[in-house]
């Protein structure tokens, strides 16, 4: 008898059959490219996306998907509970991890405004991954190209350009921003454990999600009037979190180039906001850093607080920094325009 799974297609059905089964070829073809988008999400390997695909600029999905379900993690708050330990813990996650992508990724890998140890440096490659924002070349590398394209067509993340949105999130979930440009991080390129940091950057991000159910755990287990567990602190201590972090990190792109004050004429349209000083521990001085980048402290002012800055100066008492750079007194005293 004829095997009717492998029975030819009557030349009248031909046509219909081929459109509502899909290919072997178009499956595999399918396959591949989600193959390609997942082991790149996991290395960071630019080798695994083929040239059409690296110059997109519609957001992929495969890089969509994790970023929506850190942010539906946050629903579990109605099913966990809470309590003052993990409210505490995601507070405490939070202000650590924004310290580390202001003072490391921004202050020092971005911008080199003070000089490291090199085992400190890599210490800081580390921790700043934890805050879930690629690794320390990546985001250098995109900075860099913000500075040198401010608010032009050729900015990364200019609301000016592409509107608050694309700024604010959607930039780095299209595949024209997945890989670094070399070019703006050439500096950096010498140090291979930094590149094997760069591309490993999810390992600390999910090592910091099993820390928090683990210390959970290991609480309602030892500590029980605590009031916590291991899904507790998973969604406090990390999604509701992360979630705050990237949302107070992003609007340095997008609001801080909308609404505040402009002390200096720059190029572009940075500007000074106070609000987003404070949660962001002092990167809301965004008109005074376009206007000198290469200072470690962004308030330029006594009154304009720089929680970031005021780290950095903890770290060089311990001889962990060194060489802080400051905003000359000619940067001060010249082009005010309060406005």
């Amino acid at each position: 008898m004829t095997n009717l799974l492998w029975r030819p297609i009557p030349a009248e059905t031909a046509g219909v059959e081929k459109a509502v089964f899909p290919s072997i070829a178009s499956i595999k073809s399918l396959l591949r490219r989600a193959y390609r988008r997942v082991i790149y999400w996991v290395t960071n390997d630019e080798r695994y996306y083929g040239d059409n695909e690296r110059q997109g600029e519609k957001v992929d999905v495969f890089r969509l998907v994790p970023f929506i379900l850190i942010h539906t993690g946050c629903i579990g708050v109605f099913f966990v509970g809470v309590s003052t330990f993990a409210i505490a813990l995601a507070c405490t996650l939070y202000f650590a991890r924004m310290f580390f992508i202001t003072a490391f990724y921004h202050r020092y890998f971005s911008h080199r405004t003070y000089e490291v140890p090199r085992f400190v440096q890599a210490l800081m490659a580390i921790l700043g991954c934890t805050a879930g924002q690629r690794g320390p070349l990546w985001w250098a590398s995109h900075h860099r190209s913000h500075h040198l394209h401010s608010d032009t067509v050729e900015d990364p993340h200019s609301p000016n350009q592409n509107g608050f949105w694309f700024s604010h999130t959607l930039w780095f979930l299209t595949p024209k921003a997945y890989s670094a440009s070399e070019r703006h991080i050439k500096d950096w390129l010498r140090y291979p454990e930094l590149k094997w940091i760069d591309r490993t950057d999810s390992l600390p991000f999910i090592g910091l999600g099993i820390a928090c159910y683990a210390l959970g755990t290991l609480a309602q287990q030892n500590s029980p009037q605590l009031g916590t567990s291991g899904l507790q602190l998973l969604v406090w201590g990390f999604f509701v979190s992360t979630t705050c972090l990237y949302h107070a990190t992003f609007t340095i792109n997008s609001v801080a180039h909308l609404v505040g004050t402009r002390r200096f004429k720059t190029r572009d349209n940075s500007r000074n906001n106070p609000i987003l000083a404070l949660i962001t521990l002092g990167e809301g001085w965004h008109n005074n850093h376009h206007r000198y980048p290469c200072s470690a402290k962004q308030g330029f002012y006594w009154w304009e607080f720089d929680i970031a800055y005021f780290g950095i100066w903890l770290m060089s008492l311990f001889g962990l920094v060194k060489n802080i750079q400051r905003v000359p007194a000619s940067i001060l005293s010249s082009n005010r325009n309060v406005s």
